[in-house]
């Protein structure tokens, strides 16, 4: 399936836009008619320039969505009247769109989880089988509801890792056009003073070796830039094969610092997401299908696949987790525990929360550790380049007053 961009005009006359998954613009027209509404202009995404970015519709809206639809469904309303009491209500145009089409799909004969199957990057994958789980099991309301606690915790910690990761960001970023400016502008003028004053034979080493790496950092800038572009590019190049981008992953989670914080998260999303799956009834093969392409790290995906190749054979889930490496010896036994009592939902909600109070911790550990080494690193450097160039000024001075 493809996706199309559409305008198309309202009996009222007011013109209407959005984005729609279909298999062909015919399809994309008869959806639009089925909604009274009269196709303008249908084209395939892609062929026109689009400064959108993303589905447009954030998880703040699909969280809101998914508790209001399930207080409607507890309270006994029909599906179609809860999805156009919703399209109603939502500020966000695009998502409007979509839950119209997805309310026309439910009035044609489809079912619920089948018309949200229409809109991948809306509603991904884990969403649309808890959904098709919850209608099988009678139990929509309450899937509906830990979904919506899914996503919220989700979103949680997707700020955590922001937020780690800002305040370092912003401080590289401030010392390098620090430095920057300090070797462009700042040196070059010392520089030209101490030539005027013919003292540059007799500059002190240090302050020698800076103007040297001043002097470099102005006659190589182009072919800097130039590498850093070519690095960036190679490294997504790399990025985009499976062997690159499996070292990129497992580097990852080996770094210092960085690396443990990385495997928390990665345990934490795991348990939560198989919690959520187990708990609402879903097979634990499938369970584990879902997990693993929702890991975001392909070491951490490639370990769930195998878990759950060796599931299939016949064996429990602990082993193979130990066999992998990639999961913590606690997080390991603990899921045997919830195997044999027959809890395994339950500790692996357990195990989620448990994390995710560590990965808190963590990211205010790593915060705290870095951003005294990044002042020290920061301050240290300028000390250095200012002691360099005021040297020579003392120095200067004593033969003036000397004269």
């Amino acid at each position: 399936m493809a996706e199309f961009v559409w305008e198309a005009r309202a009996r009222t006359g007011e013109v209407r836009k959005g984005a729609m998954e279909a298999e062909s613009e015919d399809a994309v027209n008869q959806r639009l008619r089925a909604q009274q509404l009269q196709p303008t202009k249908v084209k395939k995404k892609g062929k026109e320039f689009s400064f959108q970015i993303g589905t447009g519709v954030s998880s703040k809206d699909i969280v809101t969505f998914t508790r209001l639809f399930a207080t409607m469904i507890d309270a006994g309303l029909p599906i179609v009247q809860c999805l156009d009491i919703l399209q109603g209500q939502t500020d966000n145009k695009l998502f409007a769109n979509v839950l119209r089409d997805v309310k026309s799909s439910v009035e044609q004969g489809a079912t619920f989880s089948d018309s949200l199957r229409r809109h991948p990057k809306v509603f991904d994958h884990l969403y649309v089988n808890l959904v098709q789980a919850g209608e099988v099991g009678g139990i929509l309301d309450t899937i509906l509801n830990r979904l919506a606690v899914y996503i919220e915790k989700a979103m949680k910690l997707k700020r955590q890792v922001r937020g780690a990761m800002v305040y370092p960001s912003i401080v590289i970023v401030v010392f390098f056009a620090v430095l920057s400016i300090l070797l462009v502008f700042v040196i070059p003028g010392f520089e030209k003073m101490f030539k005027d004053f013919g003292a540059k034979d007799e500059l002190p080493v240090l302050t020698q070796m800076v103007m040297t790496v001043s002097r470099l950092f102005i006659g190589n800038f182009l072919y800097m830039v130039i590498g850093l572009i070519g690095l960036f590019v190679g490294l997504r190049y790399v990025y985009k094969t499976p062997n690159g981008k499996r070292r990129i992953h497992r580097m990852m989670l080996n770094m210092p610092v960085m690396g443990p914080v990385l495997r928390k998260i990665a345990v934490a999303r795991f348990t939560r997401t198989l919690g959520t799956l187990l708990g609402s009834g879903v097979p634990i093969l499938d369970a584990l299908e879902i997990v693993a392409k929702t890991a975001g790290n392909v070491v951490v995906e490639e370990a769930i696949m195998y878990a759950r190749i060796k599931i299939s054979e016949g064996k429990n889930m602990a082993q193979p987790l130990t066999e992998t490496g990639v999961f913590p010896s606690m997080v390991v036994q603990m899921v045997g525990v919830g195997e044999q009592t027959g809890a395994l939902d339950t500790m692996l909600n357990k195990i989620a929360d448990f994390y995710e109070d560590e990965v808190d911790v963590a990211v205010s550990a790593m915060t705290s550790l870095i951003e005294p080494v990044m002042m020290v690193g920061v301050g240290g450097t300028v000390g250095v380049v200012l002691i360099a160039m005021y040297l020579p000024i003392f120095s200067i001075a004593g033969k003036i007053k000397a004269e």
